[in-house]
């Protein structure tokens, strides 16, 4: 008797786990994906994310322009005039047009006048208060200004002092500016 064997390749099995679990991992990224671009439209609209990136652009805004207000460059007093005049606005802006930036610059030393250089850096500031729909906003900071002679070759020492202010400011076609500046007095024991 003779055996013949049969060499047809017996029929592959499927393994139901392997093609569950795809499934399951396709629906799952498919499910994620769909979250997460819902989760993006809803917040491109929130009021409170608009407001925040206002909030952190009139900081900025603020603080810049703080720091030119309160600087003064002897060696170019032009600039200087022209740096404060595009920091701010109103009544803030017509007593800077009304007042040269040479004036500032000078101090008097028995009848004779020598430039000197302000160098200001604002080491703290935040909003007080933001109004989106009026575009104002208050802002309090710190500033450090560095007072000096304008010449690198002069003898005298540059003398240190800190400045507590506060500015209102305004939106304006080219962004927010100041429109009033005033010292805040550091409060005594």
């Amino acid at each position: 008797m003779s055996r013949t064997t049969d060499h047809t390749p017996a029929p592959e099995r499927r393994r139901p786990s392997r093609t569950f679990g795809a499934w399951a991992a396709v629906a799952l990224a498919v499910l994620l994906c769909g979250y997460a671009g819902w989760s993006y439209a809803t917040t491109r609209g929130d009021d409170s994310r608009t407001y925040a990136e206002t909030r952190d652009r009139v900081l900025a805004d603020g603080t810049r322009h703080l720091a030119r207000l309160t600087g003064f460059d002897a060696h170019d007093p032009g600039a200087t005039q022209r740096a404060w005049l595009d920091a701010s606005t109103g009544l803030l802006r017509e007593q800077v047009t009304k007042s040269p930036a040479t004036e500032r610059g000078t101090k008097g030393n028995g009848g004779k006048t020598e430039p000197s250089t302000a160098r200001a850096i604002v080491t703290d500031a935040a909003l007080t208060a933001l109004d989106t729909r009026a575009g104002t906003a208050e802002l309090i900071a710190t500033v450090t200004v560095a007072n000096g002679p304008a010449a690198a070759s002069a003898k005298k020492t540059t003398t240190t002092e800190r400045q507590r202010l506060q500015a209102a400011l305004v939106r304006t076609d080219a962004g927010w500016k100041v429109e009033s500046l005033t010292a805040v007095p550091v409060g005594g024991a």
